[in-house]
């Protein structure tokens, strides 16, 4: 397993392993978006070490870094390799329990790998959805047990996960970002009870989660007791080569969708409005390499991370829009192809200004941190 190969010499060492095992998956699952399919990729994955390649080696990863990522990523598009089915405790659970974690939490990470464990997120609370400060749910400790009550709503993966990094209240007179804890939780626990949420995509992506004098030990806790903000901190840091991905990939899906159109794109307007998609994808991307660039030298990158969110949120959902429009009035039916596709992907893009922060909080981190303009 390479561990200081450069971005080039990995994403070579994928592509190959990739040319092995790609072809026997796409016949095995030629319907790539079931969970299903994304298990079995995951797993044939882990068995060549490409699960989780940016995590340490000690935990079973290559050690590669963004520019790794981001090489290997286009390896995997390239292939047609759909999103892992494990993917929140792959991207963000799993390093912050290699950041924070026990000897007995960490024996978690191979699970992880090898999606005997799918994790997912307690964050979003009804009235507490961007503003996680505001969070509700409680954990009382009783001997060497915590009691949790409360309710977890837009829990990604819940109807699937097998476990769930829950953010509690454990202090309940402390300030706002204060008093909050982690708890790691098996959703087998009794008291636990699961709702999907149906989306407008007849979708069940999503759950309710309702905790009802669920008991935990006390070993369950991830960091210090209290200490739960900046544990979070931590985890949603591990999202920030996710957002290069993001910015990385969205002029890739403007000439995926270019390619949709088999005879080229004769219609001006058509050809205008992808023009302009195509435009604001780069400027999202060259945004993007300013970040790369901060990463792979050390420094922190600064509020331009909101920056490309906001534009990655409002260029795929034009782009959504655009391609129903070019669709015409059978987009809303069959679509191009007859599979409905160009009206699942513009309401399932509508979620892209809301998901990973809102908009209107992308706008109002600019306004405070950028432009210096004051509260309300």
């Amino acid at each position: 397993m390479s561990t200081g190969s450069t971005a080039q010499g990995a994403a070579g060492e994928l592509r190959s392993y990739l040319e092995r095992i790609a072809p026997a998956l796409h016949r095995e699952w030629p319907d790539r978006t079931s969970f299903e399919a994304r298990l079995a990729w995951q797993r044939a994955l882990h068995e060549g070490g490409w699960a989780a390649p940016h995590w340490p080696v000690a935990d079973g990863g290559r050690g590669l870094g963004v520019v790794d990522r981001l090489e290997c990523d286009a390896e995997l598009a390239r292939a047609g390799a759909p999103d892992i089915a494990g993917v929140f405790g792959i991207k963000n659970v799993g390093p912050t329990i290699s950041a924070f974690g026990t000897v007995e939490q960490r024996a978690s990470l191979p699970r992880i790998l090898a999606t005997e464990e799918i994790w997912c997120q307690g964050f979003s609370e009804p009235g507490a959805g961007s503003d996680l400060a505001s969070l509700r749910t409680r954990a009382v400790r009783d001997g060497d047990t915590f009691v949790i009550n409360g309710q977890k709503v837009w829990t990604s993966d819940g109807t699937r996960a097998t476990h769930c990094m829950v953010l509690v209240r454990t202090e309940p007179d402390a300030p706002a970002h204060k008093g909050i804890s982690v708890l790691l939780v098996p959703l087998g626990t009794p008291g636990i009870e699961r709702r999907p949420l149906r989306q407008m995509t007849g979708e069940h992506g999503f759950a309710e989660l309702f905790f009802t004098d669920v008991r935990v030990p006390a070993s369950a806790l991830l960091g210090p007791v209290h200490e739960g903000w900046r544990v979070t901190m931590t985890t949603l840091g591990h999202e920030r080569a996710g957002v290069v991905e993001l910015a990385a990939s969205l002029e890739r899906n403007v000439r995926d969708a270019v390619a949709e159109f088999p005879d080229g794109v004769s219609d001006p307007v058509l050809r205008r409005e992808l023009a302009r998609r195509y435009v604001e994808a780069r400027t999202v991307g060259l945004m993007g390499s300013r970040v790369l660039r901060s990463l792979g030298e050390g420094r922190e990158p600064g509020p331009e991370q909101s920056v490309i969110k906001l534009g990655w949120s409002l260029t795929t959902q034009r782009l959504g829009e655009t391609l129903l429009d070019a669709a015409g009035p059978s987009g809303l039916a069959g679509g191009r192809n007859g599979d409905g596709a160009e009206a699942q992907r513009y309401l399932r893009v509508r979620a892209s200004t809301i998901a990973a922060g809102t908009t209107e909080v992308m706008k109002n981190i600019l306004a405070e941190r950028v432009l210096g303009l004051p509260k309300k």
